[in-house]
């Protein structure tokens, strides 16, 4: 019989559609831009933006799971490019990414999550745990959640199991006590096996499970299954 306590979420692709939010909040920096740093877009393109984030990471090794530090680094490339001197390059780059960062939090989340989280709520521990760098207050998950993790606070990304040891360490539980819910089926379902936690496939595309994969120990096609799947956790892990 299982004694769940804690239930980790990725964020991105599991709970909204990051693709959408990441093309708004391009636009709405590139906007910025264009308006109060035009010659800067001539670097912002394709053919320098691969060379400098090389540079960046190089650069700083340790910085390169941290993807607000990347943004933010490669701006200031950027517009030192463009012409800037240091300090200039380094405020326009900083106002730059918080009109991205602003957006980049402005979710919209799938049908039945939000309520979904209202469900779960003081029942268990609730953590974030994410690759990317959405900010759990901006989004408004801090009314549902207990606290996140990112892979800049780790030095490391899903799957590797960093992540997951942090969380228990932060909440003093075992891996037989904690659920991973998540999207994808290397990062999340593979990274939370490895750890020994139990985990919920969130397929809401109406993927294959890969036969030599991890295999989650549940899978939902809606997010409002998971209130419902948690309730029988004493039989259903």
């Amino acid at each position: 019989m299982a004694d769940i306590r804690l239930i980790t979420f990725d964020l991105d692709n599991t709970l909204w559609d990051v693709d959408k939010v990441i093309v708004r909040a391009e636009t709405k920096m590139r906007e910025w831009m264009h308006e109060h740093a035009p010659a800067s877009l001539n670097y912002y393109s394709n053919d320098y933006l691969l060379e400098i984030r090389q540079r960046v990471v190089e650069d700083n090794p340790s910085k390169r799971f941290d993807l607000s530090f990347m943004r933010l680094a490669i701006l200031g490339e950027v517009m030192s490019l463009s012409g800037m001197n240091k300090k200039e390059a380094e405020q326009t780059a900083q106002d730059a990414f918080e009109v991205f960062f602003e957006a980049r939090n402005q979710v919209n989340f799938f049908s039945g999550a939000l309520e979904m989280l209202s469900e779960i709520k003081g029942r268990y521990l609730i953590y974030a745990l994410t690759n990317g760098n959405a900010d759990i207050e901006k989004t408004g998950l801090n009314v549902y959640m207990d606290g996140a993790i990112s892979a800049a606070d780790v030095s490391a990304s899903k799957p590797n199991p960093e992540m997951f040891k942090e969380v228990l360490k932060r909440t003093r539980l075992y891996p037989e006590n904690a659920v991973h819910i998540g999207d994808n089926l290397v990062d999340d379902i593979e990274g939370a096996s490895n750890a020994g936690f139990y985990s919920i496939w969130v397929n809401l595309k109406a993927e294959k499970i890969n036969k030599d994969g991890a295999k989650p120990n549940h899978v939902v096609t809606s997010l409002s299954e998971i209130s419902t799947l948690l309730e029988s956790s004493a039989t259903a892990f």
